[in-house]
């Protein structure tokens, strides 16, 4: 079946304190920062981007691109994975895993 689930560069942090981790990761790490929504704000930081969203806070979400939403969505279930939130419009989800970590699971 080949190499099903590959990591993007991405990484996703929500927090209801938006302004304020804008001004963290911009001022005292000196990220350079893309607005891509009111909501949400991208920032490079070298080996992989940091993107923060405005919302309900979570952990830290790494990102795993796959070629079929809906077959990696049942495939991780069946092996005891929960789904945390999603959007098939998008189409994405993200998953909870046995042992903890959360990460999304996006269109390749």
């Amino acid at each position: 079946m080949g190499k099903t689930f590959q990591s993007s560069r991405d990484v996703i942090i929500r927090t209801n304190q938006f302004a304020e981790a804008v001004k963290f990761y911009e001022s005292v790490l000196g990220f350079p920062g893309t607005r891509l929504k009111e909501t949400m704000i991208g920032f490079e930081t070298g080996s992989f981007c940091l993107y923060v969203e405005k919302g309900k806070k979570h952990g830290p979400v790494f990102e795993f691109l796959v070629p079929n939403v809906k077959i990696a969505r049942r495939k991780l279930l069946a092996a005891g994975c929960t789904i945390v939130e999603e959007d098939p419009s998008v189409p994405r989800c993200y998953v909870r895993d046995p042992f903890g970590m959360v990460f999304n699971i996006g269109q390749a």
